[in-house]
């Protein structure tokens, strides 16, 4: 007599396996996060002691240069004619710049490697814009979805093809662009994951009070402009209580990069803490909904009413 399964022993085989993998499959996709999350940690710091190594040869002075010249991110990019006045330059799409939207290629001779830019939750983030209209990295050869430098700390130009005297030229650090001036540089914020369409730096806001060439920057600082970004909003843009995943990719808390090289997981809630409200870091104005488009004018200097030390703010 041959042996064989009876419908009853299939049906508690295919129970049992279905069961089991209920069971793994949420972790196996907790181990997948968690080992993301160790490599964008990884690829943060490598990032952050490459501008620690950049700075070390330039006087402990920040990176923040605004140049052009034939040096894509993107290695697709690299064998587009070259016009120093034109596409690529001066006009976009921009794949030849080098300022603050291509910030990594000020310090990529210490790093010497684009794929550590990259967010490996997050990927090559190739969001379409007026500039770069087939996508950031595959038009304009800028990273996106990965670490934003805080321009606030580094300061930057806008001096390339542009005569001495025009608007905004210089865009200067308040804490004078150097380490030596942050009063606690363990504790000062550098670098923050920032998923976001359109720029790939924390905003800062630009003081015109300072001249017409020179503007100082002052951090973006300000908790209700990071609350739609870090959780979801209503129709009004008034942020819920609920994480936005879609911009915090590991499960409610953010990698941050701290000007001494270390890294940390902050919990959204502890980076919100840590961040002023609009009444502790008073502005002329600000955007009316989140972080506006990377720089903002206001027309007077900043003031708060106590030391915050992740930004570096010094009461």
């Amino acid at each position: 007599m041959k042996k064989a399964f009876t419908l009853i022993e299939l049906l508690v085989v295919i129970a049992i396996i279905a069961i089991l993998a209920a069971i793994l499959f949420p972790v196996f996709a907790q181990a997948k996060t968690a080992a993301k999350k160790t490599a964008a940690i990884s690829n943060g710091k490598q990032v952050g002691l490459a501008i620690i190594q950049y700075m070390a040869d330039h006087d402990d002075t920040f990176p923040r240069n605004d140049d052009c010249s034939p040096s894509s991110l993107n290695p697709a990019l690299r064998n587009r004619a070259f016009n120093a006045t034109g596409a690529g330059c001066t006009a976009a799409p921009f794949y030849n710049r080098m300022n603050h939207y291509s910030w990594h290629k000020w310090i990529y001779p210490y790093a010497k490697n684009v794929d550590m830019f990259f967010h490996p939750a997050i990927g090559k983030y190739d969001p379409q814009t007026s500039s770069c209209p087939a996508g950031q990295w595959s038009d304009c050869g800028q990273i996106m979805g990965s670490f934003g430098i805080n321009l606030a700390l580094t300061g930057a130009l806008d001096t390339y093809n542009r005569a001495p005297g025009s608007t905004g030229r210089f865009r200067n650090s308040w804490m004078g662009g150097t380490t030596s001036g942050i009063p606690d540089v363990a504790g000062a914020m550098l670098l923050v994951e920032l998923v976001n369409p359109s720029i790939n730096f924390a905003p800062v806001f630009l003081d015109s009070s300072t001249g017409t060439e020179s503007r100082t920057a002052y951090p973006v600082a300000i908790r209700e402009m990071w609350a739609p970004y870090l959780y979801k909003t209503d129709a009004n843009c008034n942020p819920t209580t609920e994480i936005n995943g879609a911009n915090i990719p590991f499960a409610g808390s953010i990698n941050l990069g701290f000007t001494d090289g270390h890294m940390k997981t902050y919990p959204v809630g502890r980076f919100m803490a840590e961040t002023p409200s609009a009444a502790e870091y008073t502005v002329s104005s600000r955007p009316a909904c989140g972080l506006g488009s990377g720089g903002w004018t206001i027309n007077s200097k900043p003031v708060w009413t106590k030391s915050w030390p992740l930004w570096a703010l010094e009461y």
